[in-house]
């Protein structure tokens, strides 16, 4: 939830003959009371679970893409909200015409605060059509706004960007190529190097199964899907999908995992294709220092070829193959 709404905007997006798009002001300071706030806390807490966002930065071409430039403005305080936010419209409707897009809708801006750190969300929404009982229990339509259905929304971590972080914007990618006029609207730079993104899916499988908590077996049981299903993928060339991913592996309940994977707060794309060896960390234990490597499967130290004792701080390796032995042997009778 947003814990402090600052600013917040509302205006139309219409498309009209020829895929042509024109903009229609609404209410460029709309008042933060409660519906409003409920309005924004709703379309945040939907966007943080949307299980396929793609995260980057802002392009440097700002030239092409100027979105930045209208925020920077905001931030300094050379332009109001509403002003920022028809300007940011008019690059959106552009970015629209030129590429196979929405059919429009209603547009919103925030600028909130959560747990600290600033955020600028922007969202299309468009409205629905339901049924309402009159006082005479007489049945009529009803227009609201679809916030379940919206389709098209994305997010600036003002923090992040401000202390130029690798990762700051984010967007829903929907299907197929839909959304990339809304990166391009944003400006958003995105580049995936697949071994990165598979690092940090893999920390965030390992957390789950921490929160979760799981007991050894479970856990071991549950990262060896993991894996399994992912070397799968990697044979087939077949990208990561979070949400097939959490129904695969937890088909009875796989929300509370694609909420773990969705986290913005996470930067996690998907849409990449694994690395093979950052998916052994799910399986595999391994530290290299400057005197020794080690690196062995999680499961050996639950079934006791490797020990671990937390008081001393020591790793004690079982069942030393034959030729490795005679050398130790050797060093140690030499000395």
């Amino acid at each position: 939830m947003a814990d402090n709404i600052i600013s917040v905007a509302i205006h139309h997006l219409e498309k009209v003959d020829a895929g042509e798009y024109q903009v229609h002001a609404g209410n460029g300071a709309l008042a933060v009371g409660n519906t409003a706030k409920r309005l924004i806390d709703d379309l945040h807490r939907l966007y943080a679970r949307r299980p396929s966002k793609a995260y980057g930065r802002f392009s440097t071409d700002t030239d092409n893409f100027p979105s930045s430039l209208r925020l920077r403005e905001y931030i300094i305080g050379t332009a109001t909200f509403e002003e920022t936010t028809l300007a940011l419209m008019d690059t959106l409707s552009k970015e629209a015409s030129a590429r196979p897009a929405s059919e429009g809708g209603h547009v919103f801006f925030a600028h909130f605060a959560r747990e600290e750190i600033q955020y600028i969300l922007v969202a299309i929404v468009n409205d629905k059509i339901s049924a309402a009982l009159t006082e005479n229990t007489d049945l009529e339509d009803v227009k609201h706004l679809d916030v379940d259905g919206y389709r098209f929304a994305g997010r600036v971590n003002l923090h992040g960007w401000d202390n130029d972080q690798e990762r700051y914007v984010s967007f829903l990618k929907g299907k197929g190529a839909v959304s990339e006029y809304f990166k391009a609207f944003l400006g958003c730079d995105t580049t995936v190097l697949a071994r990165v993104e598979t690092t940090n899916m893999v920390e965030a499988l390992k957390d789950f199964a921490e929160k979760q908590n799981m007991n050894p077996a479970e856990r071991t049981s549950f990262l060896d899907r993991a894996v399994d299903i992912l070397s799968r993928d990697v044979k087939l060339d077949k990208p990561v999908d979070f949400a097939a991913l959490a129904n695969e592996l937890l088909p009875d309940d796989p929300e509370p995992l694609i909420e773990v994977l969705a986290d913005p707060d996470r930067s996690l794309n998907d849409g990449f294709v694994a690395d093979r060896r950052a998916l052994k960390g799910l399986v595999e234990f391994k530290q290299k220092t400057s005197n020794w490597t080690v690196e062995f499967a999680r499961k050996a130290l639950h079934e006791e070829k490797v020990r671990f004792d937390p008081v001393e701080n020591s790793l004690t390796l079982l069942d030393v193959p034959e030729n490795m032995r005679q050398e130790l042997i050797k060093e140690i009778e030499g000395d």
